[in-house]
């Protein structure tokens, strides 16, 4: 997990563009396998093409050379898909770190304050936002402060075109007295990310990308064992979830014997 905003922010930018690096280099192995398969195939075409000819003149069958020419062609073709695919996998980093980046120095000022961070989870961009800026204890109600903070936030994310974000509430294990409004801490981190997105969302934010979730005390960021823990575990995140073409190629499912295409293995997704 890396986490911008404190200290880490060029250990991450280092990690993607290693990432990069790395998928540059297979880029490249794949482009000289498929050269190599190209001339070898061209070479079986002539070849074929003389060799059927003189076996046609002696009767004899040219099934095999066939056959051989086309198991060539076979693998041309598969280099040439995962030289394809090699090469959306290194569009789609490179996207995702310039929104990365362009986010954290649009945020730089109230990471600075300390008002919000910026980091990754399971290779998604998060934003959290501490829940004492956000909202008076066990309260769901936003704040004047955290609705200033939101404001700021709105103002990035309304920018970021076809991305769904998601608002998680969490807590402390620290349990609410009775009688109060909210029954449990799932009820009040939901309570909590509902009111952060229809914030959102009248902030220029489009309603059609959002979403809420109440996760409660079970997610927590650190051990609930210390005050300070328990502070942090106190939030409130927008996640930017994937784009569909981030996503695995899932239609090897409806031919179960179809191969399937290769895609990157996809983040666990945030439980509802």
């Amino acid at each position: 997990m890396l986490v911008l905003g404190c200290g880490h922010g060029e250990a991450e930018w280092q990690g993607k563009l290693r990432e990069i690096s790395t998928l540059q280099g297979q880029l490249r192995d794949l482009t000289g396998e498929r050269d190599h398969l190209r001339e070898q195939f061209e070479g079986m075409q002539a070849s074929n093409t003389t060799m059927a000819r003189r076996l046609e003149e002696l009767g004899q069958n040219v099934s095999q050379l066939q056959a051989q020419g086309q198991q060539q062609a076979t693998a041309l073709t598969e280099a040439q898909q995962r030289e394809a695919e090699l090469r959306r996998r290194q569009q789609l980093a490179e996207a995702r770190l310039s929104t990365y980046r362009n986010m954290v120095a649009q945020f730089q000022s109230m990471i600075s304050a300390g008002q919000l961070r910026v980091r990754t989870v399971r290779g998604r961009m998060v934003i959290e936002m501490p829940a004492g800026i956000l909202f008076d204890s066990g309260r769901a109600e936003l704040r004047a402060e955290g609705q200033q903070v939101l404001r700021q936030v709105a103002a990035v994310l309304s920018q970021i075109r076809e991305r769904d974000f998601l608002v998680a509430g969490h807590t402390d294990n620290v349990q609410l007295g009775r009688g109060g409004r909210f029954s449990d801490n799932w009820d009040l981190s939901a309570a909590r990310a509902l009111n952060v997105v229809r914030f959102l969302a009248t902030n220029n934010v489009a309603a059609v990308h959002l979403g809420g979730a109440g996760y409660g005390e079970f997610q927590p960021a650190l051990p609930n064992d210390t005050d300070v823990n328990r502070a942090q575990n106190r939030r409130v995140e927008i996640i930017l979830m994937p784009n569909i073409e981030e996503l695995p190629d899932l239609s090897s499912l409806d031919n179960p014997t179809a191969p399937a295409t290769p895609a990157p293995a996809p983040a666990p997704a945030p439980a509802h």
